[in-house]
């Protein structure tokens, strides 16, 4: 018979308990967070014990191994003498066996981390999915500089909603704006995602996280120039040899709205006279030609003082070669630099005495001016090449009124037929 000598230490803390001393005579109360083993059983059933706490209440524990690793999960209580309450251990050992069969465990190989993972992934999105050059690039910089410094070395399978929710606070913390914590959100929301489809995480804990909400901006208004304004803008060139260059693009920039990239990648075999278009093909990005944003190529209707001064740059110009750049530097013919052009604008801007606007102020002003003439929300949408017909709804305000809303605050607030100058209309029952 075995003694109480030849207990074996499981933990620090508990002893395996032979379950004969449990039912035999000598049962006394036993040492707080005891972990009471069953029979041996046959290989491949896994292992059944129980677990009592500091309160003496005990609790069905299993484990097993899955590819190597050893699972341990929580069974039920442990039913006391007398009560219905609590599993059997018979019941325990169905319970066990169900969740053998219905849990699915991540074996060891299977397993990746954040860095792992979203490698593969970005390869998969750069190769197969064909994001842009520049989102790729977006997208490394999120892995490097934040998500693997953070997440470190764990599995993608024991990160929670709580971690991921840490690392939005940390970010937030950092200084990090929320437009950007949300962009690393949805990355990794996409990461776990491609990570479930292989088998290397089970859940996806990012979809549990709430998204911080976007500030209100103190400034609502729309930053555009005025054709008066503009032409005041186009005048305050400097007659160098960048000026040359710099005034068309700026009145391009505003009756076209295309982006500065698109600008800059503009070839001559991009404007079509006959047509009166411009068709935007290439833009140019962090020193390379990409495509447009969302891929999309488009055609920007093009008026006739426009069509004039690009005849007359194109006449001005060395570099008039089919697949040359229309705004092409000067000397070079090569690109522009874009950070030089965006001081010179600034630059313009004061010299003409305008208010100061960014120069993506430019395509603002070609949206608004376009909605001013009536031009419909669908076809906006489609010469600035928006993606979602919400952002191009920021112009609607300054389209034409379709209900006729000033007749009828004029018919309910102006002055009637034949009062005096000031005096107000009788209000109808009155």
């Amino acid at each position: 018979m075995q003694g109480l000598s030849s207990f074996k230490r499981a933990r620090s803390s508990e002893f395996v308990v032979p379950i004969w001393f449990q039912l035999g005579r000598g049962w006394r109360r036993l040492p707080r967070d005891i972990v009471v083993v069953m029979a041996r059983r046959s290989y491949g059933t896994g292992q059944l014990f129980v677990r009592a706490d500091s309160n003496g209440r005990e609790t069905w524990y299993g484990s097993w191994r899955v590819g190597g690793r050893r699972v341990k999960r929580r069974v039920g209580l442990k039913r006391r003498p007398s009560t219905s309450d609590g599993l059997t251990r018979t019941q325990a050992e169905a319970e066990l066996r169900r969740l053998m069969g219905t849990e699915v465990v991540l074996a060891g190989p299977a397993r990746k981390t954040i860095e792992e993972a979203g490698a593969l992934y970005v390869e998969h999105l750069e190769h197969v999915m064909e994001r842009k050059r520049t989102t790729i690039h977006d997208y490394r910089g999120y892995l490097r500089r934040h998500l693997v410094p953070f997440f470190g070395a764990r599995p993608m399978d024991k990160i929670d909603r709580a971690f991921v929710e840490n690392y939005l606070l940390a970010k937030k913390r950092d200084g990090l704006s929320s437009k950007t914590v949300c962009n690393h959100l949805n990355f990794l929301h996409g990461l776990w995602s491609f990570a479930i489809k292989r088998e290397w995480a089970l859940k996806n804990p990012v979809a549990l996280v709430d998204r911080p909400r976007m500030p209100r901006f103190k400034e609502r208004r729309i930053q555009f120039l005025t054709r008066e304004e503009l032409d005041a803008v186009v005048r305050a060139v400097p007659g160098d040899v960048l000026g040359s260059v710099e005034a068309p693009l700026y009145l391009t920039a505003a009756m076209t709205g295309l982006r500065q990239g698109e600008l800059i990648a503009l070839r001559w075999i991009d404007v079509d006279w006959s047509a009166s278009r411009i068709r935007v093909a290439d833009s140019y990005v962090r020193g390379a030609f990409d495509s447009p944003k969302n891929h999309r190529g488009r055609s920007v209707p093009m008026a006739d003082r426009l069509a004039g001064e690009l005849e007359r740059h194109f006449q001005a110009s060395r570099w008039r070669a089919e697949n040359d750049l229309v705004f092409a530097h000067p000397v070079t013919g090569h690109v522009v630099d874009s950070s030089k052009l965006r001081k010179r604008f600034y630059v313009a801007l004061e010299r003409a005495g305008v208010h100061p606007i960014t120069f993506h102020g430019l395509r603002h002003t070609f949206g608004t001016q376009m909605a001013a003439a009536g031009a419909p929300m669908r076809a906006i949408q489609e010469w600035m090449g928006h993606a979602d017909i919400s952002t191009t709804e920021i112009y609607s305000h300054y389209a034409p009124d379709p209900t006729g809303g000033v007749m009828f605050a004029q018919k309910a607030f102006g002055d009637p037929v034949g009062a005096l100058p000031g005096e107000a209309a009788p209000l109808p029952g009155f």
